[in-house]
């Protein structure tokens, strides 16, 4: 990764290698040093479902993105985000070939914040989607909703 004299982050690449280990089973590994490797599969029949498969992943990719730009926009603006939950859901259809294919996916974020905050948070949830790379880029070929719905903090429950 390389940044230009501003400080911005320029055009970097990343590497995944995946190793096959069963009929459709493979073992994923990163180039990052220190993260784990991750198992995926094809659902059974085909598969043996002992780990997510493509799509899965992609689901998590974008929700994962969507998360993480959120949470930036969000502490750049100085609102303290104290969790989010993110719930994707992705929709598989045939196109015009009879072929199956994402044609959907709904992203719902649930960003918790103190509730003098919300009406903070507006420019955020105008820009944060544009800067996510994965949702831009595969925005382009699938449909993606998103939906913000914003959370107050809840106070933890003491037991005595």
């Amino acid at each position: 990764m390389s940044e230009d004299r501003e400080g911005m982050m320029t055009d970097f690449n990343f590497d995944v290698t995946l190793m096959q280990r069963g009929d459709f089973e493979f073992a994923v590994s990163f180039d990052a040093a220190g993260q784990p490797q991750l198992t995926m599969d094809e659902p059974e029949p085909l598969g043996a479902d002992r780990g997510p498969n493509a799509a899965r992943v992609l689901g998590a990719a974008v929700g994962h993105c969507l998360s993480a730009s959120l949470i930036f926009c969000l502490r750049k603006a100085r609102i303290q985000v104290h969790g989010v939950e993110t719930r994707v859901h992705g929709t598989i259809g045939r196109n015009d070939r009879n072929r199956l294919r994402i044609t959907e996916i709904q992203v719902e974020l649930r960003p918790q914040v103190a509730e003098g905050d919300r009406d903070r948070m507006a420019r955020c949830l105008e820009v944060f989607e544009d800067f996510c790379i994965v949702t831009a880029s595969v925005r382009k070929v699938i449909p993606i909703k998103v939906t913000v719905i914003p959370e107050d903090i809840r106070e933890p429950v003491v037991s005595v």
